[in-house]
């Protein structure tokens, strides 16, 4: 279907840490479409994360070898009834596994490429945090600067810990070995800030998974990386790239590399959307974006994650 509008929207994709147990069912029951995603999903990864998805338990949903292709499968879903809907992309961003998606929306992978990437990834850091078990934390309240200050601080007593994901002005996750992530998070509450562990099964984006990262390396280079047809903003830049082959060695740098969010906000805003719209399930990246608009901004930010979300991007854009 063409373009039902003129407006420039601006796709927002998720990832680890926006799942919930029933995500996807409403409108796999509904959609002959989102039911064929979630088969080959089944298919590629030989597991049903399509019952995971829907039925859980929560517990083996979170496990990142079956929790990147369950948000990859309904971010994708989401993603295909815009898209049967007229509704597409002028510019599309992800958060970290949600960036795979994006590339998907792009035209730069293709559908069943997105999800065999996300599944060997998935793979690969599950084996890397059985072998380097790890954790992360959320701090609330102090800029990146000082956040770096106090993982620089805790390194130099011999603990592993570095910033994962930028994601606001004032809310930057650490990632590391248990007692440097706690190390962090006593001195950022000494200094008055939050300090939030994230449920999470690994150290993501850190040094305690770079033994996935040539191995990884190979696989995206067997994969075929094509020219964006829309604009992409990537994680470990927090820029623009329109060049196949650049945006095919920053993917390989994407996994131990920090998450540049806030800067590729800024960037994604500065391209004047009229439309935010948060493709999968949650509201996380919604909730974060809200946080950056200046008081007198007009762009419109809606979610999906539901049929009822659904039909209310499909009533107001």
């Amino acid at each position: 279907m063409e373009d039902i509008t003129p407006k420039r929207i601006a796709f927002l994709f998720p990832g680890q840490g926006s799942q919930v147990v029933g995500m996807g069912k409403d409108v796999y029951d509904e959609s002959s479409s989102v039911r064929e995603i979630f088969d080959m999903v089944d298919e590629i990864t030989r597991c049903s994360i399509s019952r995971l998805c829907f039925e859980g338990p929560m517990e083996r949903l979170t496990e990142t070898v079956h929790l990147q292709p369950a948000v990859t499968a309904v971010n994708l879903a989401f993603l295909s009834l815009l898209a049967e809907n007229g509704i597409r992309p002028f510019v599309s961003a992800g958060h970290s596994l949600g960036e795979y998606a994006a590339l998907c929306a792009a035209g730069v992978l293709g559908r069943e490429d997105t999800v065999r990437l996300v599944f060997e990834r998935g793979k690969l850091m599950h084996r890397e945090s059985l072998r380097n078990p790890g954790a992360m934390a959320a701090v609330i309240g102090l800029s990146l600067a000082e956040v770096e200050s106090l993982t620089a601080s805790v390194r130099q007593q011999g603990g592993i810990v570095s910033v994962a994901n930028y994601n606001t002005e004032f809310q930057i996750v650490v990632t590391g070995t248990p007692e440097a992530v706690a190390a962090v998070n006593k001195l950022a509450q000494e200094q008055g800030a939050r300090a939030v562990a994230l449920k999470v099964s690994g150290a993501w984006h850190s040094e305690l998974i770079r033994g996935a990262e040539a191995e990884f390396s190979e696989i995206i280079d067997a994969v075929d990386f094509r020219k964006p047809e829309s604009s992409i903003v990537l994680n470990v830049t927090g820029t623009m790239e329109d060049d196949a082959a650049a945006i095919r060695k920053i993917m390989k740098q994407q996994l131990c590399s920090p998450v540049r969010w806030y800067p590729s906000m800024q960037t994604m805003l500065a391209q004047k959307p009229d439309v935010l719209i948060e493709v999968g399930p949650g509201r996380v990246l919604a909730n974060m974006v809200k946080q950056m608009l200046p008081k007198d901004a007009s762009v419109q930010i809606l979610t999906t994650g539901s049929l009822k979300k659904l039909d209310e991007v499909f009533r107001l854009v």
